[in-house]
């Protein structure tokens, strides 16, 4: 990673970090993102533990699940507007208070309602994991330096979620759950202090000459955000394909293999264990090119417009092998997260298409279309399993119609983005 070069000081912006100083703060980012990545995603792992001691029916599960992303969903719009006024160090460290008080709530937990509440919490609490440092590298680093660390943040959330698979799985028998996410809740503190000490003060931007505010116009609020066609085009690709494939990777695929193909939980650990490794190499292949895809004139609309029909080839092919996609189960799971990719390419796309001034709010708007895709997803499928048992369907056939419904969707999605006019970022 690298900031933009200062040895030409006529082309360099005074605010973009000098290369060091910007890996140290990568660096100080990225650990607490690496924690909250490893909080979403430690229920998928937990599930057989969680549904055994909660009698949890696949509707909690999704619920429980999806309360992480309606906590998270529920501070996008406030915290966009407190990035922009103060900044990415203060925003993270008042919400990460939160994230350390869900840790603990949740290893106190003594009943569903109880989790949910402190899954609520830890959402709400990890919220400004990502949008702080985008927010940030929006005015420390270039363009092509902000899909880079974009992708690498996600390469690290996608590491928080390796953590969350074998690591936790063998950890369980010593400690259990509980110790689990007070060891969590510590980590987080640590992450805190790192950033107090790392991360540099915020200094409120001003309206770019282009824009048609000044600096006294600037009243917070997101009006410039939906009335832009260009976030709109963007918006159903991110709820249903991005949304769905966080919602697959950090809850579903592991029902899907003990459900449908018959894994054990400890060969699911295993599975999920692939998929995120899987996940992580793609966001660092992606943090790899991505700069010289800007620089060669190939936008990220183009790249979603090929790549993300991959994933629903994957889905289809999920859905017709049903139970004899057997030891295959991860492979195809990896697949499907792998090739929705693509979507999440669109994140420092929409960042990018507002000036810095209003990319606090325009990260965050969009982190919101995302994280309510989420909860949709995980939620929605979880009722669609339970729906299909209710109607005599089998377990496996149960999945394997959720599944299809999520397939269908994302290719609608697809198609309005396919179909929505060309329209200018801004």
């Amino acid at each position: 990673m690298s900031a933009t070069p200062l040895s030409d000081p006529a082309l360099a912006n005074p605010e973009h970090l000098p290369r060091r100083m910007a890996v140290v703060v990568f660096l100080a980012f990225a650990l607490a993102y690496f924690f909250s990545a490893l909080v979403r995603a430690i229920t998928a792992t937990l599930s057989p533990t969680l549904t055994t001691e909660f009698s949890l029916s696949a509707q909690d599960l999704g619920l429980l699940a999806g309360g992480y992303f309606l906590g998270f969903s529920l501070t996008q719009l406030p915290l966009g507007r407190w990035l922009d006024q103060h900044g990415p160090k203060k925003v993270i460290l008042a919400f990460l208070t939160f994230a350390v008080l869900g840790c603990l709530a949740f290893s106190w937990a003594e009943s569903f309602h109880g989790l949910l509440a402190a899954r609520v919490l830890c959402g709400m609490g990890v919220s400004a994991c990502l949008m702080a440092p985008l927010t940030g590298y929006r005015r420390w680093f270039d363009a092509s330096t902000q899909l880079r660390t974009n992708s690498w943040m996600l390469m690290t959330g996608s590491l928080g979620m390796l953590a969350a698979t074998l690591p936790v799985q063998w950890l369980m028998p010593i400690w259990g759950w509980r110790a689990l996410f007070v060891m969590l809740g510590v980590m987080i503190a640590i992450a805190m202090l790192l950033i107090t000490l790392l991360v540099p003060a915020w200094q409120k931007a001003t309206p770019a000459a282009d824009s048609p505010q000044t600096p006294y116009d600037d009243d917070g609020s997101y009006r410039e955000i939906w009335r832009s066609a260009y976030f709109w085009r963007m918006t159903p690709i991110g709820f249903f394909s991005y949304g769905g494939m966080v919602a697959i990777q950090t809850l579903w695929a592991g029902p899907w293999m003990t459900q449908v193909a018959g894994w054990t939980a400890a060969e699911a650990a295993s599975g999920l264990f692939l998929i995120n490794l899987a996940m992580l190499m793609t966001f660092w292949a992606w943090g790899m090119i991505t700069p010289g895809l800007a620089r060669r004139g190939i936008p990220v609309e183009r790249l979603i417009a090929w790549g993300l029909p991959l994933s629903f080839g994957v889905i289809g092919a999920l859905v017709w092998m049903g139970p004899s996609v057997g030891a295959g189960a991860a492979v195809g799971m990896a697949l499907l997260c792998v090739t929705s990719t693509f979507v999440a390419l669109a994140q420092p796309a929409v960042g990018m298409a507002f000036p810095s001034h209003l990319a606090g709010r325009a990260l965050s708007a969009y982190n919101l279309v995302i994280f309510a895709g989420i909860f949709v997803v995980q939620w929605g499928i979880g009722l669609l399993v339970d729906a299909g048992r209710g109607l005599g369907l089998a377990n496996a056939q149960a999945y394997q119609v959720a599944l299809a419904c999520f397939g269908l969707s994302s290719v609608a999605s697809w198609a309005f983005f396919m179909l929505k006019k060309p329209a200018q970022r801004r």
